[in-house]
This record gives structure tokens, sequence and C-alpha cells, in this order.
């Protein structure tokens, strides 16, 4: 089957701010899947369930601009309880409220970055906005493994001033 890829148009929100339970991955991104699958072991033992709390990821960097070891990437989930200290060290954190360009991926997960490749050197300028200081993040509205790789739905969130 083709892959397909859209672009949705982009809309400006205030985004609120939220309390997540974050996994930190450092190091090559290869290895981001091992990250991912611990967090999910987490989830599974300590809640929240994906059903009722929304799943986020940090991205911090550009996978093709800084060397492998310095890859920084953090898995997340809403909560509404504290996050107690646990082995997987999941912790804490929050994503701060504010004004965000959000653009709809729809399609394979692999051509994400060309979606965040088009909020940060088409829209961005073409909108004269300018960024916050928070990295780039997004929201698993659809995960991959419940359903067809093309309809995979991420909204990619860019906070601007």
């Amino acid at each position: 089957m083709p892959v397909k890829h859209s672009i949705a148009p982009v809309i400006v929100i205030d985004f609120p701010e939220t309390r997540v339970a974050a996994l930190e991955h450092r190091g090559a991104p290869s290895k981001v899947m091992e990250t991912v699958g611990q967090f999910v072991q987490w989830r599974k033992e300590n809640g929240p369930s994906p059903k009722i709390s929304d799943t986020f990821n940090i991205l911090y960097d550009d996978p093709t601009a800084v060397a492998p070891e310095d890859y920084r990437f953090d898995v997340c989930a809403t909560i509404q309880a504290p996050v107690k200290a646990n082995h997987y060290s999941v912790v804490e954190k929050n994503i701060p409220a504010g004004r965000c360009a959000v653009l709809r991926h729809s399609g394979a997960e692999g051509l994400l970055g060309k979606s965040i490749q088009y909020l940060y050197s088409q829209w961005l300028p073409q909108y004269q906005e300018s960024l916050r200081d928070f990295p780039c993040f997004i929201k698993r509205v659809t995960v991959y493994q419940e359903v067809p790789e093309h309809e995979v739905i991420i909204d990619i969130y860019l906070p601007i001033k």
C-alpha cells in the first residue's frame, strides 16, 4: 500500500498548562523505541491508561542536526496525580501554557519530520511569528499500533510568542 502524507491548515491556539509524566530519552534516536517500551510498561503498572490520558512527545532536538549521543526526546502522558518514585525514572513535568501553532499530520509517521520542517521553514516565516522558549511537541491522536500506518494522526505544536 502506498504511503500517504498530508498537511492540514495550521491553526493558532492558546495551549493550557499540562501536567505530564515523562520518561526522558537521551541518546541515539535509533534507541527511542526502547524508551517508549519502558514508558508503556510504567504506564501499564501505574496508569494513567491511554484511553483517559493524552500521549505527548517533547522534541528537544532535530535528530539530523545533533550527534546521536546528544539527542533528547521525552515520552509523556497527561496526569492528574503526582508521579510516585519509580524504577523507570519517570518524572513529573509541565508543558507550559501559551500560544502554539498546531499542524495536524496525517499519514506515515516516517514523514512526520517533513510536517515539522514545514512549520519551521515555511509557516513560521510566512506568518512572521517568533518562537517561545519551549521545544516543539506532539500529541498522538492515534497510535500506529491501533490504526494502519497511513491512518496515523499526530498534532504538532510549535510554541510561539
